[in-house]
């Protein structure tokens, strides 16, 4: 199955904490249906000290669950849903059903 979310999307957040703030996709994790998005759903983490790393508690992105995200419709940042078209050169191409436009490419 194509991915309907990929790393670079700018997407937005359908409900929790984060609920409407938009961000760009870091890192997806197919296998459990997770992403990482920039300044979403940031975790404090306790972190010791090492040779290159200062000790402490940082902020970190924590994987945020596909279904609580949507991609951003490039006309105007409203999330949406995600359609497959096949153009006449035989690219298969992702894009918003809100608009008509399409997401890459």
């Amino acid at each position: 199955m194509a991915a309907k979310i990929k790393k670079g999307d700018t997407v937005v957040v359908l409900t929790g904490r984060d609920k409407g703030r938009s961000g760009e996709v870091v890192q997806v994790l197919p296998k459990e249906d997770r992403a990482v998005v920039r300044g979403i759903n940031l975790v404090k983490r306790h972190q010791r000290q090492t040779q290159n790393a200062e000790g402490g508690i940082i902020s970190k992105e924590a994987a945020i669950h596909l279904s609580n995200i949507a991609v951003a419709d490039p006309k105007d940042g409203q999330p949406t849903r995600v359609g497959f078209r096949i153009l006449d050169d035989g690219r298969k191409v992702r894009f918003a059903k809100r608009s008509g436009d399409l997401i890459d490419g």
